[in-house]
């Protein structure tokens, strides 16, 4: 195995002044090495990585780092900087940076060693020395492990390396093997000495990031070291890339609190039920450890445990969050979530029936039930099979969403009020409104009702019998009786002011679903516009307008990633070679209306690609309204077109959009101005800006 770092990785004058420009500058030197194979697909990977999360760590440290199929072997780079980088660290700029690249498939004795690194820069020793470092191959040899020279401190000051053990940690650095102790060697236990007066405060952690390389393993170190600093011991459950190693249940069983520091959801979180438990995100384990011990003794003096169902805690929305989110932010999650869950039913229902128009005609809603008439050489009993099955799968959608909103605020226990309560919205004619009230009102309650402390006896039939009793029975009591029938009345309402749109208002309202399917592209805007419009159409004899506002939606969302396509195709010199690339898939995925196509692009350029996608699906949704196009089917893209009313007129709409958006990017990449200062790399080829970064000029 050739080594991770080494001098040429090693920047101890590095000059960037952004965390892209940092990252780029690094990752240079790994393609120059042979270590990244495409430096434009790596750095967009390590894009993705940090707009998940903030790599900044408190002490001066930026960590960006990524698993990806560009790299061909774990390395790692490391860049010192004078002036700082911000990498949206709490106490300011970084001046350590390390790159950490991890080949998609990387095995987990690299993934150990890269783990250790991490543990290590909780180490104040070796971080110091690495600022007082003046060569490059010291530099590397001493994050390698190996004896580097004693340059600005002594021997003294040497540090356990990253691979061999440090304190809290086993031989290969990992975390403590499950069920061992962390003892506290420095403090005197309480009382005689050598004889503790009363037990050791016990505590388990489990720490996890989405990437599971750097912050997983330094959450670890750092609530470890917190524990030994206060006499607690404490053993840790590293959920990382590298797999883990679960608790000892008898560990568990003893330990008198938990922590959780995690971005991403604990695997078999149950095992720790009923005990004192401080959940947040990863870096707060990083951040502040000794608040978090201090946070769960406090819980554990006055009592306080967690149920199998933890109120208001480790639901899946909250687990796949941030700490600290705000009220908006979560209500948009839980909505999306209820969505998420539904378009599949969308999906299949919807195709269905359009299959069954296709094939029986459009009296085919009449056809009698295929159980008392189903004949097999008939194509009409076929097309009612079809239409029947998926007048069945759209009677789902309300309760889905209702249901799913439910489980993303209160987890499982709201999944039967949530379905309850949207059935009953089907009942009243409340329709999709009458769901998204149902799913919010069913995890409210259940929440309310987790807040209730139950006596230990009673806790193991809260979450099969008590929780769905009470929380149905209240969430059927308010849809029937309360909150129904205005709901039902704004349903109608604005099902008869769709049905009454025409002229410029009915253009008004494609350009402006337009708009919305190209803003986020398949994010939260994308999907209310899409929502509303599946909304629609999700009854056997949907209206016109419905089937219009169908087809605007859908010739929209397919603008975006045919039109990166087309760019990519015309004046390939302005996109990058792995923006090409995803230009071939882009044709495949925009034929098929599946609008996150053009996210790489729009990861890559927000400021051109996501205004021209805007700017052309707005145009697409105004002229399908204008020609009076139709959709029966929610989704399908140009494979459906025989079902659309209007198909040619509807292909001249999405053509002139996708155009208006190919002109629009082009215009806008090639007014990008060349960088004068433009460097050159080691082959001598000449390196063209973009943005305020360096990259080599596509071919």
């Amino acid at each position: 195995m050739s080594e991770m770092i080494t001098a040429d990785l090693v920047d101890l004058d590095l000059s960037a002044d952004t965390k892209e420009a940092a990252a780029r500058a690094l990752a240079e030197r790994m393609v120059a090495q042979g270590r990244v194979t495409d430096l434009d697909g790596f750095l967009a990977d390590v894009a993705a990585r940090e707009a998940q999360m903030p790599t900044g760590l408190d002490g001066g440290i930026g960590i960006p780092h990524c698993r990806s199929e560009h790299v061909t072997e774990p390395t790692l780079a490391f860049g010192r900087s004078a002036q700082g980088i911000d990498f949206g660290a709490p106490d300011g700029p970084a001046d350590l940076i390390f790159l950490i690249a991890a080949p998609a498939g990387a095995d987990d004795a690299h993934l150990t060693i890269l783990s250790s690194l991490a543990r290590q820069l909780m180490n104040a020793e070796f971080t110091s020395a690495l600022r007082a470092v003046g060569e490059p191959a010291a530099a590397a040899a001493l994050i390698r492990g190996e004896e580097a020279p004693a340059e600005g401190g002594s021997e003294d000051s040497a540090v356990a390396p990253a691979g061999k053990a440090s304190s809290g940690a086993t031989a290969d650095g990992t975390a403590p093997v499950p069920g061992a102790r962390v003892e506290d060697a420095a403090a005197p236990a309480p009382g005689a000495p050598g004889a503790p007066a009363e037990r050791q405060f016990r505590i388990v952690a489990v720490t996890s990031c989405p990437t599971g390389i750097a912050h997983t393993y330094m959450a670890a170190e750092s609530l470890e070291n917190a524990g030994r600093e206060a006499g607690i011991e404490v053993v840790v459950e590293t959920q990382g890339s590298a797999g883990f190693t679960r608790l000892d249940p008898a560990v568990i069983e003893a330990a008198d609190g938990v922590i959780f520091a995690h971005d991403v959801p604990v695997r078999d979180k149950d095992r720790f039920a009923g005990k004192p438990t401080v959940d947040v995100g990863v870096k707060a384990g990083i951040n502040r450890p000794a608040e978090l011990i201090a946070e769960v003794r406090d819980k554990a003096a006055r009592g306080e445990v967690t149920a199998a169902a933890a109120p208001g805690t480790g639901t899946p929305v909250e687990r796949a969050g941030d700490a600290g989110e705000g009220y908006g932010t979560k209500l948009r999650k839980w909505l999306m979530s209820g969505v998420s869950y539904m378009v599949p039913f969308v999906a299949a229902g919807g195709l269905l029936i359009a299959l069954g128009f296709a094939i029986g005609g459009y009296k085919i809603n009449k056809a009698p039930s295929v159980m008392d008439h189903f004949v097999w050489t008939q194509a009409d009993s076929w097309a009612a099979l079809m239409f029947q099955i998926g007048v069945v799968s759209f009677g789902f959608l309300v309760p889905v969403l209702a249901g799913y909103i439910a489980y993303g605020m209160a987890d499982r226990p709201g999944l039967v009020p949530g379905f309850v309560g949207g059935s009953i919205a089907l009942t009243i004619n409340a329709g999709f409104l009458g769901g998204l009230v149902a799913g919010l009102l069913a995890g409210g309650v259940v929440l309310g009702i987790q807040k209730v402390k139950i006596p230990p006896t009673l806790r193991g039939i809260m979450p099969v019998v008590v929780i769905p009793l009470i929380s149905a029975a209240v969430v059927g009591f308010l849809m029937f009786v309360v909150v129904g029938k205005p709901i039902a009345s704004a349903q109608k309402g604005l099902t008869d002011w769709l049905n009454g749109l025409t002229g410029t208002n009915a253009v008004l309202l494609g350009a402006l679903l337009g708009l919305m399917m190209c803003f986020d592209l398949g994010g939260p805007v994308n999907k209310v516009a899409y929502t509303f419009a599946t909304a629609g159409i999700a009854v056997s004899n949907p209206s016109d307008s419905a089937m219009k506002i169908m087809a605007a939606v859908m010739a929209a969302g397919m603008v975006p990633p045919l039109a990166m396509a087309l760019a990519t195709t015309v004046r390939g010199k302005l996109f990058t070679q792995t923006e090409r690339e995803n230009g071939k898939a882009a044709w495949v995925l925009g034929a098929s209306f599946i609008s996150e196509g053009a996210i790489p692009f729009a990861a890559a350029d927000p400021l051109r690609v996501i205004p021209s996608s805007m700017v052309g699906g707005a145009i697409t949704g105004a002229l399908s309204m204008a020609f009076g196009a139709t959709l029966r089917a929610p989704h399908g893209g140009i494979f459906v077109v025989p079902l659309i009313g209007n198909p040619f007129l509807y292909l001249i709409a999405l053509v002139v959009g996708v155009c208006v958006s190919t002109a629009l990017v082009v215009v806008l990449k090639g007014m990008r101005k060349q960088n004068p200062e433009a460097a050159k790399d080691a082959a001598g080829a000449p390196i063209s800006a973009r943005g305020d970064s360096k990259q080599p000029v596509a071919a």
